[in-house]
């Protein structure tokens, strides 16, 4: 009489299907979390282990470029920091903080990976800014980020938050040279309307992790903007809920990838409350060897969301042979009553209609392509609304489609 060895139950997890999902080890089996809704957080970081790029959220990173920012180690202080920062322009907004415990911090913020928890832990004080209730502000805050070198690293936790009924924008200008692992909680409260526009202009071998993490109460309504040119590998991944009645969100993101960078966004949309509005788009061009952006967009409408409206695309425009574009969308629907919801996803090269279009013009090739990637991409940097921004990422397009020419 034979007998056999019953097989190993898989447990069955909602979510999206992996490559990694079915990693079994004599009879018990290990299935990754999937869904971004179900990932652990934690501020600790020993709870976390070090990525190995098997994990759904750095299967497409470059891990093993990151190792400094995956140890948890004391940053040093004084001439040795390796971000300066500069808050001449802020300083009339910004609040005392006081340590981990202070008021605010980690009100909306939960780190989800190894980064983002040394980030929490390292520092002890974060940089909070707040738009008083009330004030409508007539500039943007600008605040200003300067790595000091390659071979320095740094920590980061950022608030901003916007008080009931106020209005303004706030500005990330990010340049020089670093290793940065930067965490940015972003509060808007009842009824307050916020821009916060996250702009990365490092040096070609620069390193920066950030999390965004985003909540917008009753009524109040976020504008995220994310523009990403330089850098050798830059991963911004905001998440937004939209957790009072009537909130809404908008998540526009801009990258711009050369030969050998890698531009990374993992969008999270969290549609809470009832009657809440979502618009996600993220646009991308990419020339040179290895170029590479990834975007990954996940929409969750709970089940308390009723009345939403909801919309996530992602779209790329590659330019030359050697460069990559990886666009996942993603959308889970947890109730039946809603306006709408939908995603969309494209990649490709130029539309030769556009070209003949505008040749039959009389328009030369190269001006025409030109003309064709700035119609794609400012269409994003037009939602900034602050002209003196828009004018210099308007430049820095040129600059990038320039360079592609002298190529």
């Amino acid at each position: 009489m034979s007998s056999t060895t019953p097989a190993p139950i898989v447990e069955q997890v909602k979510g999206h299907t992996d490559p990694a999902a079915a990693l079994v080890s004599g009879s018990s089996t290990f299935v990754p979390i999937q869904t971004r809704s179900e990932r652990p957080t934690s501020y600790d970081p020993d709870d976390f282990g070090v990525p190995t790029g098997r994990e759904v959220n750095w299967k497409h990173t470059p891990v093993a470029r990151l190792a400094t920012l995956f140890t948890d180690e004391e940053t040093e202080v004084g001439d040795d920091l390796g971000v300066v920062y500069d808050l001449e322009a802020t300083g009339a907004f910004l609040p005392e903080s006081t340590g981990h415990d202070a008021p605010v911090r980690g009100e909306v913020f939960a780190p989800e990976d190894l980064p983002s928890a040394i980030a929490w832990k390292r520092c002890a004080n974060a940089l909070h800014h707040r738009i008083p209730q009330g004030v409508e502000l007539d500039e943007p805050l600008r605040i200003r980020m300067r790595g000091v070198g390659a071979d320095r690293h740094a920590n980061a936790h950022l608030i901003l938050e916007a008080m009931p009924h106020s209005r303004g924008t706030i500005i990330l200008d990010h340049t020089g040279s670093a290793q940065y692992a930067q965490n940015v909680e972003i509060v808007v409260r009842d009824g307050a309307h916020l821009t916060v526009v996250s702009v990365q202009r490092w040096d070609d071998d620069a390193i920066h992790l950030s999390a965004h993490q985003a909540r917008v109460e009753r009524d109040g309504f976020l504008r995220h903007i994310v523009v990403s040119f330089g850098g050798g590998i830059v991963r911004v991944n905001p998440s937004l809920e939209l957790a009072g009645p009537g909130a809404e969100g908008e998540m526009y993101g801009l990258a711009f990838a050369d030969a050998g960078q890698h531009l990374e966004s993992q969008v999270y949309l969290h549609h809470k409350g009832p009657h809440t509005r979502g618009d996600v788009l993220y646009k991308g061009a990419l020339q040179g060897a290895d170029a590479r952006t990834v975007w990954i967009g996940d929409v969750l409408i709970g089940p308390d969301a009723t009345g939403t409206d909801s919309y996530e695309a992602n779209r790329n425009l590659v330019l030359t042979e050697g460069a990559r574009a990886d666009s996942i969308p993603n959308l889970e629907i947890e109730t039946g009553d809603i306006q709408g919801a939908g995603h969309a996803s494209a990649t490709g090269r130029f539309d030769e209609e556009q070209l003949f279009y505008l040749q039959a013009r009389g328009i030369p090739e190269e001006e025409a392509r030109r003309l064709v990637v700035l119609g794609f991409l400012t269409e994003i940097v037009q939602k900034i609304g602050d002209d003196e921004l828009e004018e210099r990422l308007i430049a820095a397009i040129e600059d990038e489609l320039a360079g592609e020419t002298a190529r």
